[in-house]
């Protein structure tokens, strides 16, 4: 998993609330078996047309916003199913990091076993962000974990909060399995000390 330190990047602005995962990634697109290959669907209902047309008024269709890695959204976004594919969406598609006031558990969680940052501001803070990135052409933010920290070169500083063990992880791109495998010695001094199993349950005897 890439460790996320410090970000800078430019700020797209998706002003909706209630943000569901089945919008991020809608589901006739899950048939898929690797993690790669989604971003090219991600909020396709809302930047295509049923002909596959893009539609000009959304927000990541206009040019202004092309390469935008930082997504700075209305509250309670990654809402609905549990789906992981909306962080792999967001994530293939360039996007290092969400910007909201509120997140739903199971996203925010998955986020963050995929090396993908949720930053939670207060609505003030996250409304202020929103309306630069409208305001301000290629507008770009820096995203300081280590310092927990969001700020741009206009003056806009904010602190976000982050559990410690979240945050460790995401500073030394650890997954579930680089945790497990932190303790590969006494996992292989136990397994030394087991005994063989019988031939008839051992499958490669």
């Amino acid at each position: 998993m890439k460790p996320f330190r410090t970000h800078r990047g430019r700020v797209a602005p998706l002003d909706r609330v209630n943000v569901d995962t089945d919008q991020i990634i809608p589901k006739q697109f899950l048939k898929r078996i690797e993690r790669t290959g989604f971003g090219q669907f991600v909020f396709y209902d809302w930047r295509f047309s049923a002909e596959g047309k893009q539609h000009a008024g959304f927000v990541l269709n206009e040019p202004r916003y092309t390469g935008a890695s930082i997504l700075v959204a209305g509250k309670n976004f990654g809402c609905g199913s549990s789906r992981e594919h909306a962080v792999w969406a967001l994530a293939d598609f360039g996007f290092r990091a969400v910007i909201s006031s509120s997140f739903a558990d199971i996203f925010a969680n998955n986020s963050t076993k995929n090396g993908f940052l949720t930053v939670q501001l207060g609505e003030p803070e996250a409304a202020e962000v929103m309306r630069r990135a409208r305001e301000s052409e290629d507008y770009q933010l820096t995203i300081d974990l280590e310092r927990c920290e969001v700020r741009d070169d206009q003056g806009f500083r904010a602190m976000f909060p982050v559990d410690e063990f979240v945050r460790h992880c995401l500073l030394n791109g650890l997954d579930d399995i680089a945790l497990t495998l932190q303790h590969e010695a006494e996992i292989s001094a136990y397994e030394a000390l087991r005994p063989p199993l019988p031939r008839w349950q051992n499958p490669e005897a």
